[in-house]
């Protein structure tokens, strides 16, 4: 796999062919991970957010990705701003558009849980991407990647102490801008 990650740095699309089916059974467990807390009636199910992250990942024009937790993260990435998307499009076409706030109780369990709307967090780690970026990207490769925190250590490349901090500090921000919405 590392092979063909360092391939991948080179933007040739045979190794995005190569790669896929290694990581395949993984990506799509943490799809039907993310489909769980989503409605029942929800027009994707974990096979067409995969293969719709595969399309829009072999039509990238940059990769450069080191290893599995990097590449894992930028899938989840992917898959995180495709059910987004799916959100809103859905959310719009209700009349009203409006989904009811999320209680503070929601909220603290979403994070263990991942009960939460997507579009709120969407919403709040947006704000919270402007101003600490780093602890951003430690929500979105825990939350919606599932890396552990020595992976997202790694792949942020800072120590595990950082990450364990920054873990603790954006769940309690992220608590307090749902509560707030």
């Amino acid at each position: 796999m590392a092979q063909l990650l360092e391939t991948l740095g080179s933007k040739s699309r045979d190794a995005v062919h190569e790669l896929w089916p290694a990581v395949y059974d993984e990506l799509r467990g943490l799809a039907a991970s993310f489909l769980q807390t989503e409605r029942r009636d929800h027009t994707l199910d974990a096979t067409a957010l995969v293969h719709e992250a595969y399309v829009r990942i072999a039509n990238q024009r940059t990769a450069g990705w080191k290893d599995r937790a990097q590449f894992l993260a930028v899938a989840a990435k992917v898959m995180r701003r495709i059910l987004v998307d799916h959100a809103r499009t859905h959310r719009a076409a209700k009349r009203g558009g409006g989904v009811a706030a999320t209680a503070l109780d929601e909220a603290v369990c979403c994070f263990e849980e991942r009960a939460v709307d997507l579009v709120v967090l969407d919403e709040a780690l947006q704000n919270l991407a402007t101003i600490d970026a780093r602890k951003a990207r430690v929500v979105e490769l825990r939350f919606f990647g599932g890396l552990s925190l020595d992976e997202i250590a790694r792949v942020l490349d800072v120590s595990l102490r950082t990450v364990e901090r920054d873990w603790t500090m954006a769940k309690a921000w992220l608590r307090k801008e749902i509560d707030e919405r």
